[in-house]
């Protein structure tokens, strides 16, 4: 029994994870940190960021801060080579980094639609790409991409955020397959509906909310922890035969009309 539950074991592991300083991003490289790997935050406000890393230091999590905009490819190599150079070869990647914007897609501003793509798209190839460099040398690591139920279903007013989380998706696919024979695997993590600082309006519209709730057979949000047990999974020796699956953790949204 204690063989398979090492194969869990994160303990002597490197991970970076962009967008890191709140919400799921905080959470997934919070759970690596609890599997034993030591963890590198992004994200553009270093204020924010330090605070973010002194609570997993509070919590025991060997981590540090690394300020970066993963949409500037000069700066992503610049801070890969740091990060392998100053703390360590990066085993394991989180490509978290995203944002949402809201309107009719008639009105949508195009100016929007390319920073929607460039912060959600862009830096999912442009990270990836840096730190699978570093990793085909060593034939191994571990690239997880925070895609959504938006990578398979609609909403209203969403369809600029779907058509870059569809893209996230297949680009995963590929990232798999041409990243694969080096011993690296790349997979999807789809959260669905999620309780944290960007959906609290959402959350306390009561209307919303209650049809939310009877669409999920789980009946209920989902906590960010509940994002955990999958990201160690994908990041670990256990999932080392996964290779361009989408795990989606949205209890069961994308099995029901």
């Amino acid at each position: 029994m204690n063989s398979v539950l090492q194969k869990f074991d994160l303990s002597g592991r490197t991970a970076l994870v962009t967008g890191s300083s709140s919400g799921i991003g905080h959470a997934v490289a919070g759970g690596l940190a609890g599997a034993g790997a030591r963890i590198v935050l992004n994200g553009r406000d270093p204020r924010k960021l330090e605070l973010a890393v002194e609570k997993l230091r509070a919590a025991g999590a060997e981590a540090v801060a690394m300020p970066f905009d993963v949409t500037d490819g000069a700066a992503v190599t610049k801070a890969v080579a740091r990060i392998e150079a100053e703390v360590g070869a990066i085993d394991i990647l989180v490509n978290n980094a995203g944002m949402q914007r809201r309107a009719p897609l008639e009105q949508f501003e195009e100016a929007h639609w390319h920073e929607l793509m460039k912060t959600n798209v862009d830096s999912v190839f442009l990270v990836g790409q840096a730190v699978a460099r570093q990793m085909i040398p060593r034939k191994r690591g571990k690239i997880i991409n925070i895609c959504s139920v938006q990578s398979e279903l609609g909403r209203p007013h969403i369809a600029p955020y779907a058509a870059s989380k569809g893209a996230v998706k297949m680009l995963t696919k590929g990232m798999a397959i041409d990243w694969g024979p080096h011993g690296i695997q790349v997979n999807g993590l789809g959260p669905g509906y999620f309780k944290t600082e960007l959906t609290e309006a959402l959350v306390n519209n009561a209307e919303f909310s209650s049809w939310l709730v009877n669409r999920t057979p789980s009946r209920r949000w989902g906590d960010v922890e509940d994002l955990v047990g999958a990201a160690v999974f994908l990041a670990s020796e256990a999932s080392n035969f996964v290779n361009g699956h989408i795990l989606y953790v949205d209890g069961g949204v994308t099995a029901t009309l």
